[in-house]
């Protein structure tokens, strides 16, 4: 299994496999957040937020700078180039694999029509 990792989008996508996680990144597209407004925001507890915030900075999806007693979330600099050539890799095949399923019920549903079947 270890031909398929790559430690970047292993931690990307288990980064945003919780919804949490996800809405915290449409959070931070909106503006910079302390971890207390997002513990708000999604009422949790702080070592909930922290924890979450933690898996985003290990994937490289956000960063945090420690201003006094305030730590300041924003967007990483990182961007999912790697993860988007691979889902529409994936993408790409599933949908050559669905039309040539389109052309084979095609082409039954044809021979039927031709043998005065119902289709």
């Amino acid at each position: 299994m270890d031909q398929y990792s790559e430690p970047g989008v292993d931690a990307t996508f288990s980064a945003l496999s919780d919804p949490t996680r996800r809405g915290v990144l449409d959070t931070l597209a909106q503006g910079d957040a302390s971890i207390t407004d997002l513990a708000a925001r999604f009422s949790m507890t702080l070592t909930g937020m922290k924890k979450h915030v933690g898996v985003l900075e290990r994937a490289g999806l956000v960063s945090t700078q420690k201003i006094g007693r305030t730590r300041t979330c924003r967007l990483g600099a990182r961007d999912l180039s790697q993860e988007a050539a691979w889902i529409e890799d994936h993408r790409l095949r599933w949908a050559a694999r669905f039309d040539a399923l389109d052309t084979v019920i095609q082409e039954i549903s044809q021979e039927d029509e031709s043998h005065g079947k119902d289709a």
